[in-house]
C-alpha cells in the first residue's frame, strides 16, 4: 500500500548531515570575517569621531579668540573714553559695551560647551565667567558716574579700574588657549596610542576565535558523522520493531473483529434461536390456558414480553457488535442504522448526513470505518458531555471523506493528547483502521469548543464479488 510503502522508504529520505554541518562550519568561519570587517569599520569610525573632536576643540579655540579680540575693542573703546578732550560723551560708549560684553558672554558660553573638559580648564572657565560678571558690573559703575554728571570720575574709573578688569579677561582667554591646544594634543596621542592597541588585541582575539571555531567546526563534524551512523542503525532495528509492532496491532484488531463476528453470530443463530422457541411455546402455552386461569395467563404475558424483550435486546447486541446491515444495505444505510440506535440509548441527538453515490464500498474495508465511527459516538457519550452530535459521509474526487462533530467541552490540543495509562487504545485502534485504508485521522478539538474527528481514504472500486453480493 502505499502508506506501507512511504514508511519502508522512511530510512532512505532522512538526508546526510554531513552537508548542512559543512554549510554551518561555512557559516561560522563568515560571521567571524564579518565580525572582522565590522570591527575595522567601527575602528575607523570612531577615529573620524576623535577627529570630530580635534574639530569641536578648534571651535572652542575660535570662541576664544572672539573673546578676546572683543577684549581688544574694548581696549581701544576705553582708551577713547579716557581722552579728557573725547568729542563724545562717555554715556555714548554705552551700546558698544553692551554689544561687546553679550558678544563676550555669548563666546564664552559657546567654548564651553564645544572644549574638552579637565579640572585645569573648567576652573579657569570658572574664572572667566567671574571676571566677565565683575567686568560688567565695573562698567555699570562707570556709566553710573557719567550719567550723574561726574565724567573726570568717571574716565579715573576707566583707566585704573576697568583697564584691569579687562586685562584679566584677556589674560583668562589667553591661559585657556594654552590649556586647549594642550589638552587636544595629549588626548590626541592618547587617543592614538589606544586605538594601536585596540586593533591588535582584536586581531588576537579574532584569530583565536576563528582556529577554536575551525577546530570544533571540524570535531563537530566527524562526531555528528559518527552520531548519525548510529541512529541509522537504531532507526532500522526501530523500524523492523514498528513493523512487527503494526502486524501484531492489525492481528488484534482482525483477532477482535472475528471475535466480535462469532460472538454476534452464536447471540443471533443461537440465542436467538433459543428464545424464539420459548417465545413459540408460551404462545402455544398461552392459547391453552386461555379462559382457564386469569392469573397464570397474566403471568404467562409477563414472561412472554420478557423473552421479546431479551430477543430484541440479543438482536440489538449482536448488530452492534457485527452489523448484518452493513453486508446487506452498505456503509451509508449502516451508519445511518447506527446513529439512530446510538441516540436511543445515550440520548444525545446524532444527526447523520451523507451518502456513498459512486459505487459501493467494500464490506471489508466498511467495517473499520464503521468501527471509527462507534469508538467515537463511545467518546462523545463518556467524556464530551455533548447534546447532539453529527456525522458526515462524502465520497468525492476519488476520496471517501468521514467527519464525526459534537458541541461538547471539548479539550486542549497539544503536540501529543495526554492522557493516562490505559487510555488512548480507542485513538490508536483508529488511526490503526485508518492507515490500513491508505488514509489519514486527524482529531481537532478546543476548550468550550467541541471536538471534529475527521477521516481521509481514498474510494475504492467494489469488487466483483461485492457486486454479486450487493444485487443479491
Amino acid at each position: 500500500m502505499p502508506g506501507e510503502k512511504s514508511e519502508h522508504d522512511l530510512l532512505k529520505e532522512i538526508p546526510s548531515p554531513s552537508t548542512r554541518l559543512w554549510a554551518g562550519l561555512c557559516i561560522i568561519l563568515s560571521i567571524f570575517i564579518i565580525f572582522t570587517v565590522y570591527t575595522i569599520h567601527e575602528v575607523r569610525w570612531l577615529e573620524d569621531f576623535q577627529v570630530n573632536v580635534v574639530q569641536r576643540n578648534r571651535k572652542a579655540s575660535l570662541q576664544l579668540l572672539r573673546l578676546q579680540n572683543d577684549a581688544y575693542l574694548l581696549a581701544i573703546s576705553m582708551r577713547d573714553m579716557a581722552l579728557g578732550k573725547s568729542k563724545y560723551p562717555i554715556l555714548d560708549w554705552q551700546s558698544e559695551f553692551t554689544r561687546l560684553r553679550a558678544d563676550m558672554t555669548d563666546a564664552s558660553n559657546q567654548e564651553s560647551q564645544f572644549a574638552v573638559s579637565t579640572p585645569a580648564s573648567d576652573d579657569k572657565r570658572t574664572q572667566l565667567r567671574g571676571a566677565l560678571q565683575v567686568f560688567g558690573s565695573a562698567a555699570d559703575q562707570v556709566f553710573a558716574l557719567a550719567r550723574n554728571g561726574r565724567e573726570a570720575e568717571a574716565r579715573g574709573q576707566i583707566q585704573t579700574l576697568l583697564e584691569s578688569k579687562r586685562a584679566v579677561i584677556t589674560e583668562i582667554a589667553s591661559r585657556l588657549l594654552v590649556l586647549n591646544d594642550q589638552a587636544q594634543a595629549e588626548a590626541a596621542e592618547r587617543i592614538s596610542a589606544v586605538y594601536a592597541y585596540v586593533k591588535r588585541e582584536i586581531l588576537i582575539v579574532i584569530g583565536a576565535l576563528f582556529l577554536l571555531a575551525l577546530g570544533t567546526g571540524l570535531y563537530t563534524l566527524e562526531a555528528n558523522r559518527k552520531t548519525f551512523a548510529r541512529l541509522h542503525h537504531l532507526a532500522e532495528r526501530l523500524q523492523e520493531q514498528s513493523e512487527q509492532l503494526r502486524k501484531l496491532s492489525w492481528k488484534v484488531i482482525n483477532l477482535q473483529e472475528e471475535t466480535l463476528r462469532h460472538v454476534a453470530r452464536d447471540l443471533h443463530d443461537e440465542f436467538g434461536q433459543i428464545l424464539t422457541a420459548i417465545g413459540m411455546m408460551l404462545a402455544r402455552l398461552d392459547q391453552k390456558v386461555a379462559g382457564h386461569d386469569a392469573a397464570l395467563l397474566a403471568n404467562l404475558q409477563e414472561v412472554k414480553h420478557i423473552v421479546e424483550e431479551t430477543l430484541q435486546n440479543i438482536r440489538d447486541r449482536s448488530q452492534m457488535f457485527r452489523p448484518a446491515i452493513l453486508d446487506d444495505f452498505g456503509l451509508d444505510q449502516s451508519l445511518q442504522w447506527f446513529v439512530g440506535q446510538f441516540s436511543r440509548q445515550t440520548g444525545i441527538e446524532v444527526h447523520f448526513e451523507g451518502k456513498i453515490t459512486h459505487g459501493f464500498f467494500p464490506r471489508e474495508d466498511a467495517i473499520h470505518l464503521y468501527r471509527i465511527v462507534q469508538e467515537s459516538l463511545s467518546n462523545v457519550a463518556r467524556h464530551s458531555k455533548a447534546h447532539s452530535a453529527w456525522v458526515t459521509l462524502r465520497d468525492s474526487d476519488g476520496e471517501l471523506n468521514l467527519e464525526i462533530r459534537d458541541d461538547g467541552v471539548g479539550f486542549k490540543m497539544g503536540p501529543e493528547i495526554s492522557r493516562n495509562a490505559g487510555e488512548g487504545i480507542g485513538l490508536m485502534g483508529m488511526q490503526e483502521r485508518a492507515q490500513h485504508l491508505s488514509g489519514t485521522l486527524t482529531v481537532h478539538s478546543a476548550p468550550q469548543q467541541g471536538t471534529v474527528v475527521s477521516v481521509r481514504v481514498p474510494a475504492r472500486k467494489p469488487s466483483t464479488q461485492s457486486t454479486v453480493e450487493k444485487v443479491s
